[in-house]
């Protein structure tokens, strides 16, 4: 006598409804890009209007065209600024990054207390801008700061003029700007570095390498991604700088720290003249994407960054 058979069990579907798989993330998303609708997209499509308007920033805007960009490319100040931004890229493309590779590459040999110098390295980045600046005026100020003080001490040649001189203003400002900056350069490449293979440091040793080769073969190569990522965003934060300009010279004297952001602020905020800001903010945005631009190219095309 043989059993009847059981009906083999319908294969349960494991695709989900439409709803859960296309809709329902998106209602999750929903008021996280709403919000970037109404702080970024809005705004920025706001400002690219506004650029091709004579407008105060208050009641109804002109339409007048390319007559802002015109304006823009016949400027000396603009041309001042962009200069000024230039010479500030150039600045942090040197001195802050190769500071913090050397001092990042001196601290991943150092085995005991390295968190207490990771963190006193890394300070000053946390402190507020407006504090960190506040101090540093103080300490530069023409009349009480540290120039003065030496010519006291008998260094009648240290009493430079740091934020009053056409020459240093600029200089000096950017000095203060890498005291803050260098710090988180170095614990980003610090990271980067104890993530290498360390048997690759093993088999140049092996081959005779001194330390200097292991950091130009071995090391650097190891964090090229790191490297180029901060080149990056250097050059972006660059064409951004405001707050330290702002509140130590303040774009002077005579125009020799201005850069594009603090001319836009005074463009809107003191001359009411917000669609020529708009302008200005339009172009160094276009100058931004073009750097980004770049970036993404080179990584499509297979380079390793």
């Amino acid at each position: 006598m043989t059993l009847p058979t059981a009906n083999p069990a319908r294969p349960i579907s494991r695709k989900r409804p439409f709803f859960q798989r296309v809709v329902k993330p998106w209602l999750f998303l929903l008021p996280i890009l709403l919000l970037n609708v109404l702080v970024i997209l809005a705004p920025s499509l706001s400002a690219v209007y506004y650029a091709f308007t004579d407008w105060t920033g208050l009641g109804d805007a002109r339409w007048i065209g390319l007559e802002n960009f015109r304006r823009l490319f016949t400027d000396e100040i603009f041309w001042q600024a962009f200069l000024n931004n230039l010479i500030w890229c150039g600045l942090f493309l040197t001195v802050p990054i190769a500071m913090a590779l050397l001092g990042a590459n001196a601290m991943a040999h150092v085995r005991r207390g390295q968190v207490f110098f990771r963190i006193v390295y890394f300070i000053p980045y946390v402190m507020a801008s407006v504090v960190v600046a506040a101090v540093w005026r103080n300490i530069l100020n023409p009349s009480i700061g540290i120039g003065v003080q030496l010519a006291n001490l008998g260094l009648p040649w240290a009493d430079i003029k740091f934020l009053g001189d056409t020459r240093t203003a600029l200089y000096s400002v950017a000095f203060v700007d890498n005291w803050h900056w260098w710090g988180y350069l170095l614990v980003l490449y610090l990271a980067a570095m104890q993530s290498v293979d360390r048997s690759l440091y093993e088999s140049a040793r092996l081959e005779g390498a001194n330390r200097w080769q292991e950091f130009v073969h071995v090391t650097l190569p190891g964090i090229r991604p790191t490297l180029v990522f901060t080149l990056l965003i250097t050059v972006i934060f660059s064409f951004l700088a405001f707050d330290y300009i702002n509140i130590l010279t303040g774009g002077g004297p005579a125009n020799a720290s201005e850069v594009l952001s603090t001319l836009i602020y005074k463009a809107a905020f003191r001359r009411f003249e917000a669609g020529y800001a708009a302008a200005i903010g339009l172009t160094t945005s276009l100058i931004c994407m073009i750097f980004g631009t770049i970036f993404v190219t080179l990584r499509r095309r297979g380079m390793e960054i």
